[in-house]
């Protein structure tokens, strides 16, 4: 019997989600655990089905930390480029996940690797997204010393998104570690200025800084509560809102 309850209207039209790798471990010490990718999967399927364009920047840190204690003492360059390396793997992964739940998907990667990824391009990024794809954006910038974070808000500026998405595992910025301090409250909203001088760990620096200089909203929300996503882009108070 068909519902005469109205769909959500979405408060913005294209959107770039940041996930963490760490997202997709579960409970798990490292890797990928399928029920939560599905679940994931399953809560962006909803958001895309509202007429939401839908672009990812991936994670790698589910992957690298199951082999971070041989990096010990390497250079950083080199760990850099191993963890753009788990993020084409976290990409190809999410990738057919949507494939299973009847999403189109296309994996596009800062490093060449032709046979398993595409380059990135963003004329075909942003037609991607026009036909009504999900683009996951893998290997961060492409470039060491930079953090997947940067990434977000350097693909978000680029494909002109409306607002970039922080998936956390706590629904929100929090005056202290929520975990740790019973007393934490959480910010409704911020500016840019207020998350950097106050060092609120919400993104890094150089993110934050990114996202200020070009007016990029930002929303930081945990992907573990169910509805979360949709919530914040039918712009309901969900997550932490940071603007200028």
């Amino acid at each position: 019997m068909p519902s005469d309850i109205p769909s959500p209207t979405p408060a913005f039209k294209r959107i770039l989600v940041k996930l963490s790798g760490e997202a997709l471990m579960g409970d798990d010490a490292y890797g990928i655990n399928s029920g939560v990718i599905d679940r994931i999967v399953g809560e962006i399927k909803d958001v895309h089905g509202l007429g939401v364009e839908i672009a990812i920047v991936i994670g790698g840190g589910n992957i690298f930390r199951g082999i971070a204690p041989s990096a010990v003492g390497m250079d950083r360059a080199t760990a850099d480029y191993m963890g753009m390396l788990a993020t084409v793997m976290n990409a190809l992964a999410l990738a057919d996940a949507m494939r299973r739940g009847g999403l189109a998907a296309r994996v596009q990667s800062a490093l060449r690797i032709d046979s398993v990824a595409e380059p990135y391009i963003r004329g075909k990024a942003l037609r991607y997204l026009e036909e009504g794809k999900i683009v996951i954006f893998a290997a961060g910038t492409g470039n060491p010393f930079f953090t997947t974070d940067t990434g977000a808000a350097l693909r978000g500026r680029e494909i002109n998104a409306d607002l970039v998405l922080k998936a956390t595992k706590v629904d929100g910025v929090y005056t202290a570690d929520p975990m740790k301090d019973k007393t934490a409250t959480r910010y409704s909203a911020l500016t840019f200025d207020e998350a950097i001088v106050k060092n609120l760990k919400v993104m890094d620096a150089t993110a934050l800084a990114l996202c200020r200089d070009q007016n990029l909203r930002l929303n930081v929300f945990s992907i573990f509560k169910p509805g979360a996503l949709k919530r914040v882009v039918c712009g309901e108070d969900e997550g932490t809102t940071v603007t200028c």
